[in-house]
């Protein structure tokens, strides 16, 4: 009686096997060539990606100056602060915050604080980037819409947003480059 396994040179499998096996991998092969301009597509295109990170020249923005960007279709606040600002934000007890945090975890640089300039109550672009312009009953920002006060650290102190000005993802490159976004 003979073993349908094992072939005339005593290894054990058939030709049957290898045939199903080389199949089965070239089809997996295959099948992953024919997916990858599917799986590629789901990556951002390269216009999205050139606007997920800008890079800020503020070498021009004098102390107590603040300037607007746009980034990811946002205003973000630069503040360049003076040591007042920055004392009043982080003199401020977190006990009397609605969303507390710390001064030091929002701005990376005492002297400069970024946030995106949209009030976290229903979307408005707050006021206060300029002078002339109602700053709130803390120094920072005021939105018109429903009357939130942020104070110099862009923390919500008065009025119905539930929390702070967000602060974007940001890294400063040198002493007058601060770069916005990941990546």
């Amino acid at each position: 009686m003979s073993d349908d396994t094992q072939d005339h040179d005593g290894h054990s499998g058939s030709r049957r096997d290898f045939l199903y096996l080389s199949a089965g991998a070239f089809g997996g092969v295959g099948g992953a060539i024919a997916l990858w301009p599917f799986v590629h597509s789901l990556n951002p295109a390269a216009d999205v990606l050139a606007l997920s990170t800008i890079e800020v020249d503020v070498s021009q923005v004098e102390v107590g100056q603040r300037v607007t960007v746009k980034w990811q279709g946002k205003p973000v606040f630069i503040d360049h602060r003076t040591e007042t600002a920055i004392e009043e934000a982080r003199d401020t007890p977190l006990s009397d915050l609605r969303d507390p945090q710390p001064d030091e975890s929002r701005a990376e640089r005492p002297d400069w604080l970024v946030v995106i300039g949209v009030c976290t109550h229903l979307g408005c672009v707050p006021k206060g980037q300029k002078p002339s312009e109602n700053r709130g009953d803390w120094g920072g920002w005021f939105c018109p819409c429903h009357a939130s006060h942020y104070d110099t650290s862009g923390r919500i102190r008065k009025g119905p947003a539930p929390l702070n000005l967000p602060v974007p993802p940001l890294t400063f490159l040198n002493d007058t480059t601060i770069k916005i976004g990941r990546g």
